[in-house]
């Protein structure tokens, strides 16, 4: 009979190991914390936490034990990462390793992506006007989502930044806020 505990934990799983996204390529570190997450509320998180104990016919029976327990860790931990990748990411990435360095090499891969993201997000925040069709309370809040974007990845922009280029975006119509702005300023 299963307790109450391994009933809610079961549950809790389930639920998680269904609202992990699948890695396309531009959702790495979010997807990574979610796979971690999951894998440790399983308890398959084994393979990547703990390194391999090196077994002899001296070894004790509670070293074969975790050698057992992390390499049915290690194989589960492989089935679940390569279920919540898309296949064709799979692709070039080594095969007869264990979780952790299955891992690592996607990070690799996902590292030269970061630098993509980067690049990315400044674009879209330096391209950003103002469109007639949002209010500019929109236009403020989507430069301040891209500015906490950016921090993620160790790059802060100035709030007085984000408030003079929101200014700069707007058209000549709104003369009179940028105008008040700067003689509060």
């Amino acid at each position: 009979m299963h307790s109450c505990v391994d009933l809610v934990v079961n549950f809790y799983v389930n639920n998680c190991s269904s609202s992990i996204e699948i890695l396309n390529g531009s959702n790495y570190p979010k997807w990574k914390d979610n796979l971690e997450f999951f894998l440790g509320i399983s308890y398959h998180d084994l393979a990547l936490c703990e390194s391999k104990p090196m077994i002899n016919v001296k070894s004790t029976p509670e070293k074969k034990k975790l050698l057992a327990k992390l390499e049915r860790s290690n194989r589960i931990s492989i089935i679940v990462i390569k279920m919540i990748v898309f296949e064709h990411l799979l692709s070039d990435l080594p095969e007869k390793v264990t979780a952790k360095e299955f891992l690592y090499a996607l990070g690799e891969r996902y590292r030269v992506s970061d630098n993509v993201e980067f690049r990315c997000l400044m674009k879209q925040l330096m391209d950003m006007r103002y469109d007639n069709v949002n209010g500019v309370r929109e236009l403020i809040v989507k430069m301040i989502h891209i500015q906490t974007k950016l921090k993620s990845h160790k790059i802060d922009i100035n709030e007085k930044f984000i408030v003079e280029h929101a200014l700069n975006c707007l058209p000549t119509d709104f003369t009179q806020i940028k105008l008040a702005y700067n003689t509060i300023v």
